[in-house]
C-alpha cells in the first residue's frame, strides 16, 4: 500500500478526489457548513485568541529579552543531563506547561531561530514540550466532562509525568550524531525592548490567525465526516476489528472523533461506558492533541527544516503513556465515579466562555511566568558573572599581556 501511495499520478488523484468530494458536501449542506463556521469563529474569539496571544508576546519577549539565555546558565545542569538539551530550553518546556498547545512548540522553534539551541536539540525538544495547558484540564476536561475535579488532577499530574517520559526517552535521539549535538548556539544576546516588543506582537497576531484558521477548518470538516457518514462509517469499521477488545462503535467514534480535533473528543467521552475507559481514553487523546493542533504546529515549522517526524512520534508516545499511566493509577489507586457526572451533558460551552474573564486570567498567568522567568534569569547572571573565566580565555589574556 505505501508502495502505490509513493507514486505522485496516485497521491495526486486521491488528493483531487477529496477535494471534489468537500466541495460536493460544501453543496449539500450549506447550512450546517455555515453554522460550523460560525462555531469556530467564536470558538477562536472567545477562547484561542484570549488565552493564546498574551503567552506568544510573552514566548518572544523572553527569548528576545536575552531571559532564556541567562534561565539557561541557572538549568543547564539539569536539561543536558535529563533531556540532552541546552538550558534554554527551560523556557520553552515551561511555557508549554502553562500556556497549552502551541505555545511550547512555538517557544521551541523561536529558540532555534534565535540560536539558543541546536537543530537536534529543538527536534528533541519539540517531542515533549508540546503539552495540554492545566486550566484546559482541570476546567474542561475534569470538572465539565467528568464532573470531578479529581479526575482532572489525575490528568494533569499524569499527562506531565508522561511528557517528561518522553522527554527522557528522545534524549537518545541523534546522539551519535556529534555534527548535529555540537554546540553552535550563539551567545546571549538582547534586543531593545521597543524592537523586542513590536516583533512579539505581530509576530503574535500572525501566530494566532495560523492557529484560528486551522481550529474553523476543522470544525467544518469533522462536521462533514459526520453528515457524509464517513465517520460513523470509519467505527464501525474499527468496532468489527476490535469487537474481541470490547471496543465498541461507540468507543471508535469517541476515539476517530480526538484523533482528528481534541475538544470534540473529550466532550464525546461524556455518557455511557466503564469509568476507566473513559479517563484513560481521555488521557490518549490530551497526550496526542489531535491532527488539529498537529497542523497548527506544522505550520509554524514551515520551512525551517526540522524533522517533524520526531513532534509526531513524540505526541503518539506522549498519548500512549498518559492512557497506561491512568490505568494503572486508576487500578492501584481507583476513584469511584461521581453520580453528578451522569447528569454532565456534552460540553457545548467551550465556545461560550466570556472573553473578557479568558482574557484576564491567560494575560495574569502570562505576566506571571514573565516575572518568574525575570527573577530566575536575573540569578542565572548573577551566577554567570561569578563563574571564573574558561581556560582558553585565561591563556589568550595571559598572552595578551605578554606582548
Amino acid at each position: 500500500m505505501s508502495h502505490i501511495l509513493r507514486k505522485r499520478g496516485i497521491r495526486d488523484a486521491i488528493a483531487g478526489c477529496a477535494l471534489l468530494l468537500c466541495a460536493l458536501a460544501l453543496c449539500c449542506w450549506p447550512k450546517e457548513v455555515s453554522a460550523s463556521v460560525q462555531e469556530g469563529l467564536g470558538l477562536c474569539y472567545n477562547v484561542i485568541l484570549p488565552s493564546l496571544f498574551p503567552f506568544f508576546i510573552l514566548t518572544s519577549l523572553a527569548i528576545s529579552l536575552g531571559l532564556a539565555g541567562y534561565l539557561g546558565r541557572l538549568l543547564e545542569p539539569v536539561m543536558r543531563p535529563l533531556f540532552h538539551v541546552g538550558g534554554p530550553c527551560a523556557a520553552a518546556l515551561a511555557l508549554g506547561f502553562v500556556g497549552g498547545y502551541p505555545v511550547g512548540a512555538r517557544a521551541a522553534l523561536t529558540l532555534y531561530e534565535q540560536g539558543q539551541c541546536s537543530k537536534a536539540e529543538c527536534e528533541r525538544l519539540l517531542a515533549f514540550c508540546n503539552n495540554s495547558g492545566p486550566a484546559f484540564i482541570l476546567g474542561v476536561v475534569g470538572a465539565g466532562v467528568f464532573a470531578d475535579s479529581r479526575v482532572g488532577l489525575l490528568l494533569c499530574l499524569v499527562h506531565a509525568a508522561a511528557s517528561l517520559l518522553v522527554g527522557l526517552l528522545f534524549r537518545f535521539y541523534r546522539t551519535g550524531d556529534r555534527a548535529s549535538d555540537r554546540r553552535s548556539v550563539s551567545p546571549i544576546s538582547a534586543q531593545r525592548f521597543s524592537t523586542a516588543f513590536t516583533g512579539a506582537v505581530t509576530g503574535a497576531v500572525t501566530s494566532t490567525l495560523h492557529i484560528c484558521a486551522f481550529v474553523v477548518c476543522f470544525t467544518v470538516l469533522l462536521r462533514l465526516c459526520f453528515l457524509s457518514g464517513l465517520l460513523p462509517a470509519l467505527a464501525g469499521f474499527l468496532s468489527r476489528i476490535f469487537a474481541p477488545l470490547g471496543f465498541t462503535e461507540e468507543w471508535a467514534r469517541r476515539l476517530l472523533t480526538g484523533i482528528l480535533e481534541l475538544s470534540s473528543g473529550v466532550a464525546a467521552l461524556t455518557g455511557e461506558g466503564s469509568f476507566t475507559g473513559r479517563v484513560s481514553m481521555a488521557a490518549f487523546l490530551l497526550g496526542w492533541a489531535g491532527i488539529s493542533v498537529h497542523c497548527q504546529v506544522l505550520s509554524f515549522l514551515g520551512e525551517s527544516g526540522l524533522n517533524t517526524r520526531t513532534y509526531i512520534g513524540g505526541k503518539l508516545l506522549h498519548g500512549l503513556f498518559s492512557a497506561a499511566l491512568t490505568g494503572l493509577v486508576l487500578r492501584v489507586f481507583p476513584l469511584k465515579e461521581s453520580v453528578s457526572s451522569y447528569l454532565v451533558q456534552q460540553v457545548e460551552g467551550i465556545a461560550g466562555t466570556d472573553f473578557y474573564s479568558a482574557l484576564a486570567v491567560s494575560t495574569a498567568a502570562a505576566w506571571g511566568v514573565f516575572l518568574l522567568f525575570f527573577l530566575l534569569a536575573a540569578l542565572g547572571a548573577g551566577r554567570g558573572k561569578r563563574l571564573p573565566s574558561s581556560p582558553h580565555r585565561t591563556r589568550a589574556s595571559f598572552g595578551a599581556k605578554n606582548q
